[in-house]
């Protein structure tokens, strides 16, 4: 029979999804077929699995820590925020259309057979099942249509760790009131706590750990430290999104659009060292890099009407002159254009002039592209030339359909895991001074050698030597944080009593 554990956090960024991704390698390692699922997941950061159906990234993540193939019954509901009060829902890997917070707090209930159906047929191919939750459990407010925390861990019947993060502060309170805020039937379900983020000695921390047992009744299970783990998290809290200062070598700026989406596409260029990878939002932060990444977007159109205003599409346009390294991913692609054209009203609807840096332009159609690519770059000019012929592994995710130069294209494409064709993609304005690239996949940079490629180009136009530049297996390196995060957890959480909750189930 297989077995359920379900992790929930005090708050958002409390390090649910990282500690689910941590036991998911733990179960993996010790021999179990083990797979993630968190029945809804709100984030810009998604994924397209081989059989292009759309999912968070965090549950990747968690698969890949699992030794699986990402699955989008790992993630039923996914809502990719359009607006500070709405989303684009995705329900199966397949967008349904943009509600408000108000229509979708009424809707969500109908999905529980969708979500329940996803979770049974996954769940009866594997041994153990690691559950994440959303936010927190103690949102009172949201509890009567709960279909992703505690109303979750019923429907799943999986026994429920809570995770706090103790590096904000008021640790002991945020425990504590969440469990009193808890109904006695979920409370129930609640079988230990993980202190998570802690800097210092436990020992001191202990007589506290006591008081919150003796008052709450719920076993502490152990105190992870902060830890110096690379691995993908949530694209809204991450901390890679705040500005670095320092700038190195090379420097490598992307821009921190306000619904900027999929932003670890460029997560292979921190590994390489002497680059700074830097997230800016504001003029003042831009200063002078080696190249301007646009990346993707939710909504590109008003994304390009807030670059416009913030005075960053000019100042980006002037360096683009001056030769500054300028590439465009997906929405920051169709930015680059000459025109975007929305008929039927995908995004904002009317037209938008782009920037005018690429011979392109962009129509948004009724249907949305997900699908997996892979392919080669064709004879890029400029800079980047060495790029010419490297092979890369991708995926497009977005509703614009885009007419290009060929005799400009960037890329040559075709479907993963199917017999299509192969097409031109991308593009690419190179003159003796501007050296523009766009292209529509999302993780071109993964591919071994390509960000260093890029790293030696940028330094050979700064008349530096490129001979150090280190060559990343980033699907290697990704493995090894996995292996990293399992060890902190078996040295610092009490794995015997995380299995005798495991077995003992509800």
């Amino acid at each position: 029979m297989t077995k359920a554990i379900m992790i929930q956090g005090t708050m958002s960024n409390a390090g649910k999804s990282l500690f689910t991704a941590g036991l998911c390698r733990i179960f993996h390692q010790d021999g179990y077929k083990t797979a993630p699922f968190k029945s809804q997941n709100m984030a810009l950061n998604s994924f397209i699995t081989a059989q292009g159906d759309e999912m968070g990234r965090a549950q990747v993540v968690q698969a890949e820590a699992a030794g699986c193939e990402p699955d989008v019954r790992m993630n039923p509901i996914l809502l990719k925020p359009t607006s500070d009060c709405g989303s684009q829902v995705i329900v199966n890997g397949k967008a349904i259309g943009n509600m408000t917070a108000a229509k979708y707090f009424k809707f969500k209930s109908k999905l529980v057979p969708e979500i329940m159906k996803a979770y049974n047929s996954l769940s009866a191919e594997n041994e153990i099942m690691v559950l994440e939750g959303a936010g927190s459990p103690a949102e009172i407010n949201l509890k009567a249509q709960d279909i992703v925390n505690m109303g979750m861990a019923k429907l799943a019947k999986a026994p429920v760790l809570l995770v706090a993060d103790i590096d904000r502060g008021g640790v002991f309170a945020s425990i504590y009131g969440t469990i009193m805020l808890l109904e006695e039937s979920e409370r129930q379900l609640l079988k230990g706590v993980i202190i998570n983020k802690f800097r210092g000695d436990v020992d001191i921390l202990k007589p506290g750990l006591k008081m919150l047992e003796e008052k709450t009744g719920v076993p502490v299970l152990g105190v992870l430290p902060m830890l110096n783990i690379d691995i993908e998290d949530e694209d809204s809290l991450s901390e890679r999104l705040k500005t670095h200062n320092e700038i190195d070598l090379v420097d490598i700026v992307v821009i921190r659009l306000p619904r900027m989406s999929n932003y670890t596409d460029f997560n292979v260029f921190e590994l390489i060292p002497g680059v700074s990878l830097r997230y800016v939002s504001s003029l003042k932060e831009l200063h002078n890099p080696d190249m301007i990444i646009l990346p993707g977007s939710k909504n590109t159109i008003g994304d390009l009407r807030w670059l416009r205003q913030s005075g960053l599409e000019a100042a980006i346009l002037q360096k683009a002159r001056a030769g500054t390294v300028i590439f465009g991913v997906c929405g920051g692609y169709q930015m680059l254009g000459r025109n975007l054209s929305d008929p039927y009203g995908i995004e904002m609807g009317g037209d938008m002039a782009g920037m005018g840096l690429l011979e392109m332009e962009t129509v948004f159609a009724e249907q949305k592209r997900t699908i997996q690519m892979e392919g080669s770059f064709s004879k890029v000019r400029g800079i980047l030339a060495d790029l010419s012929g490297q092979a890369f592994n991708g995926y497009e995710i977005h509703s614009g359909v885009t007419s290009i130069d060929e005799a400009r294209a960037l890329t040559l494409a075709r479907p993963a895991r199917e017999n299509g064709e192969a097409f031109l993609e991308g593009s690419q304005n190179v003159t003796s001074i501007m050296n523009v690239y766009g292209t529509y996949m999302h993780g071109i940079f993964d591919g071994e050698g390509i960000a260093a490629t890029v790293v030696k180009a940028l330094l050979a136009k700064k008349g530096l030597k490129p001979e150090d530049v280190k060559v990343v297996n980033y699907q290697e390196y990704k493995q090894k944080q996995y292996d990293l995060l399992a060890d902190q957890i078996r040295k610092n959480i009490d794995l015997k009593k995380v299995y005798a909750v495991l077995e003992a189930g509800i």
